[in-house]
């Protein structure tokens, strides 16, 4: 009976854990998930939240208001840019959202200036979010929005490595109390913060060059 009720506890524990490692994230309403760890995220059917599960650890979101405000007297639908940011996946379910209601078009415009987004937490905490606005270039700037998330991460030495994100510059630079920066970090890690600072052509060469020493 010992040996039952043990491996009852272990099966427990396991199945508790294999709870926690995970969270779902939810788009509050009007909001939508555009791109997660480098991927673009689109969904069968239009719903007004959206919701998907991530593992624990950091991961990298771009999402974008996309709703209904006032013209006037008229309805009209109002979308922002896409924003950009990270956040840490502790196995607490999630809700993104910005930290007002927008009403009209000028509202939101005024808001989309600066604008707060946030994670609710489901234990009632509320994070704010340190998000970056992604602005493209030129006629259909959009159109691609894995390409733009792949570029602004490249210039800014970001890696979406095992299904989290991070950023090769924090991990692999340090600046010492004089303002003298030195790489650090294994010979892997300072291999990938290059790669992601290469250009197209100067990564197609090193991968002839990986080919040829074989």
């Amino acid at each position: 009976m010992k040996n039952v009720v043990g491996v009852g506890l272990v099966l427990s524990t396991l199945l508790a854990a294999s709870v926690t490692s995970a969270a779902e994230i939810t788009s509050a309403p009007n909001i939508e998930f555009v791109v997660v760890d480098g991927k673009e995220i689109s969904f069968d059917n239009w719903a007004p939240q959206q919701t998907i599960e991530l593992a624990n650890g950091t991961h990298q979101l771009v999402m974008r208001f996309d709703g209904e405000v006032k013209r006037g007297s008229k309805e009209v639908i109002f979308t922002s840019r896409p924003y950009l940011f990270e956040l840490n996946v502790d196995g607490r379910n999630t809700t993104i959202d910005i930290d007002t209601r927008l009403k009209t078009k000028v509202q939101a415009e005024h808001y989309f200036d600066d604008a707060q987004w946030q994670a609710e937490f489901d234990n009632g905490d509320v994070m704010p979010l340190e998000a970056v606005e992604l602005k493209g270039d030129g006629f259909a700037a959009y159109a691609d929005m894995e390409a733009l998330v792949a570029e602004y991460n490249r210039a800014n030495g970001i890696i979406i490595d095992q299904g989290e994100s991070k950023n090769l510059n924090d991990v692999l630079v340090e600046v010492d109390d004089q303002g003298q920066a030195s790489i650090k970090g294994d010979a892997l890690s300072q291999l990938k913060l290059w790669y992601t600072k290469a250009s197209d052509q100067e990564r197609k060469s090193f991968r002839r060059w990986i080919i040829d020493q074989d």
